[in-house]
């Protein structure tokens, strides 16, 4: 049991050091990002906000795409969820629902388990960064709620999501 929570420790170390060497990234070359990366940080220019108001919240991405079969945030997505924590963070009384969506692949208990390792992603990186876990709640649709209809790599894509709800 103790090799365990060692283990989780040095797993959320290392989390936070990759993510505090992501915020040294430049991303003024973003026209070389592929379409899931451009979605992903839509509205992060706004990560670096000075002030923790709902209406600065809005201006960050609130939907966070993954690759196929991963439950891997990509660097853009922890710049903007940075923001979204310093707004919780200085607004206790703030929630935020983690939506975690799966594409139409595997099967339906599969992609439930997947869409909550997704959306834990993003409370881990929410309560790594001062997001009290009562602020943040999971909740995993699997495949049930797809945010486009369609049965190609492009629908698949934008179906593998998390999506933030104040």
């Amino acid at each position: 049991m103790r090799a365990m929570n060692i283990g989780k420790a040095a797993a959320l170390a290392l989390t936070v050091v990759w993510a505090a060497g992501c915020s040294t990234t430049n991303t003024s070359d973003s026209g070389s990002m592929g379409a899931d990366s451009a979605a992903t940080t839509q509205g992060a220019s706004g990560s670096t906000m000075s002030g923790t108001s709902m209406s600065d919240v809005k201006n960050l991405a609130n939907v966070f795409y993954f690759d196929f079969d991963k439950s891997q945030l990509k660097a853009e997505a922890v710049v903007a969820l940075r923001g979204h924590a310093k707004y919780l963070v200085a607004n206790p009384s703030a929630s935020v629902v983690l939506e975690g969506h799966a594409d139409e692949r595997g099967t339906r208990e599969y992609n439930i388990a997947l869409g909550e390792r997704r959306a834990k992603a993003v409370a881990r990186v929410l309560t790594v960064n001062g997001v009290s876990s009562s602020q943040i709640e999971l909740v995993s649709f699997g495949e049930e709620k797809p945010a486009v209809m369609g049965h190609n790599a492009s629908s698949w894509a934008q179906n593998r999501r998390v999506e933030l709800k104040y």
